[in-house]
């Protein structure tokens, strides 16, 4: 493996930093307490139950990606520009040329197709987020390997191979054992053990929505050659408006258990934030999380490879775990997980099977009875393409075989 550069380093340090905070500030709304609207019982402090609103904050986090995409479409046209201005005039006349790259306009309607999964596959790993600690969490969003295996499998016609069967056997061992630790454990953190259960399986339904959100990317997007962070920032800018315009106001009025009997009370939510500075900043470091997430994400997925891209990963799940407990014996125990005795050692064997599964999915232990076997014509290609894979092999491995291998799409939630 090749030593990493230092713009590399940071770009990996940012990556992991970034995902880090996403989760973390995520799960630390959830265990704050402010006061808000008045609920049935006249109580007006409560806790920050508002997974909808969550995903509302975070389609802001990921509209803020258009920022950056203005940014790189002006150094793009300053490039071309300073290009023109190094071309030999005689070599124009003599009849060579130089075009602009056409780049699609920002706005587009196709990108609302994927919206909708992304908000309902949100919304869903949100609520799930309610009934169990961050890092249990973060470890059962593994699961989207086994979704999007299938349903590439389904529809998009993919051949897996051998290898890729064996790592989603060995992911769902993993998901298995975690779910076990987190249903198990004694503490829940105010859950129920039905609860958590529940918590669970809505986790597992949203990276099922999230992995649909992939095959719909890849059949709507890939041939449109679009920016990964234009698909982003649209996918927020349309987010933000289905949010505010149809399902926050139509969850408003749906009967629940929130105040006012709304199944989700965005006014309740934004009170609570005017009236507690810690959730104010979690709510902002989430948000900003977002979108460095997605900048970084792009810029690992563009200079580095699929190793790195997973050892990122496992180092920002092992990173939100060890935060997570630190915060509770040293800081605060309303806020954070602690350790069990008991049942502890299950995750951390479900976190172990969870990372030999990705590997094994990513092809990224060579292991040649189970390796794909190469097509005809790829056979023939090999010769002539051996010298360009020399100077870039690797740099453009999804961590997702699922996925347009130069669609470095990193969104999270």
């Amino acid at each position: 493996m090749a030593t990493l550069t230092c713009t590399q380093i940071l770009l990996a340090i940012g990556m992991l930093i970034s995902g880090s905070i996403n989760t973390l500030s995520k799960k630390a709304q959830n265990d704050c307490s402010a006061k808000g609207l008045k609920d049935e019982h006249g109580n007006e402090v409560h806790k920050f139950d508002h997974p909808w609103f969550q995903t509302g904050l975070m389609f802001i986090g990921e509209t803020m990606c258009l920022i950056g995409l203005c940014i790189h479409r002006r150094r793009e046209r300053q490039k071309f520009k300073q290009n023109l201005l190094n071309v030999n005039r005689d070599e124009i006349r003599d009849g060579s040329s130089i075009e602009i790259a056409q780049q699609p306009r920002v706005f587009q309607w196709i990108f609302a197709f994927p919206t909708v999964c992304d908000l309902f596959g949100t919304t869903l790993g949100g609520i799930g987020l309610l009934y169990v600690n961050a890092s249990v969490w973060q470890m059962l969003r593994g699961s989207i390997i086994i979704f999007t295996g299938v349903l590439s499998k389904i529809f998009l016609k993919r051949k897996l191979w051998p290898i890729h069967w064996i790592g989603m056997v060995v992911t769902m061992l993993g998901l298995v054992l975690v779910g076990l630790s987190s249903v198990l454990r004694d503490n829940h953190q105010g859950a129920s053990q039905g609860q958590v259960v529940f918590g669970i399986v809505l986790i597992l339904a949203g990276q099922s929505v999230s992995a649909t959100q992939m095959i719909v990317e890849e059949l709507f997007l890939k041939k449109k050659n679009f920016h990964p962070l234009q698909v982003v920032g649209m996918e927020g800018f349309f987010g933000v408006i289905f949010m505010t315009v149809i399902v926050l106001p139509v969850l408003y009025y749906i009967p629940g258990e929130q105040n006012h009997h709304s199944y989700e009370n965005s006014l309740d939510a934004l009170l609570m934030i005017k009236n507690n500075a810690k959730l104010l900043i979690m709510s902002v470091l989430y948000i900003c999380s977002i979108s460095f997430y997605n900048f970084f994400g792009l810029s690992v997925t563009k200079s580095l490879t699929a190793v790195h891209r997973t050892l990122i990963d496992a180092c920002r799940t092992i990173v939100v775990w060890l935060v997570d407990l630190f915060i509770h014996y040293v800081f605060d125990e309303s806020f954070g997980e602690a350790w069990d005795k008991r049942y502890g050692i299950f995750q951390v064997d479900g976190f172990l099977f969870l990372m030999l599964g990705t590997a094994l999915y990513n092809e990224l232990l060579i292991i040649p009875p189970l390796m794909p076997k190469p097509e005809p014509s790829q056979q023939a290609q090999a010769s002539d393409d051996q010298q360009d894979e020399s100077l870039d092999s690797g740099e453009n491995e999804p961590l997702l075989r699922g996925r347009d291998q130069t669609e470095p799409y990193t969104g999270v939630v």
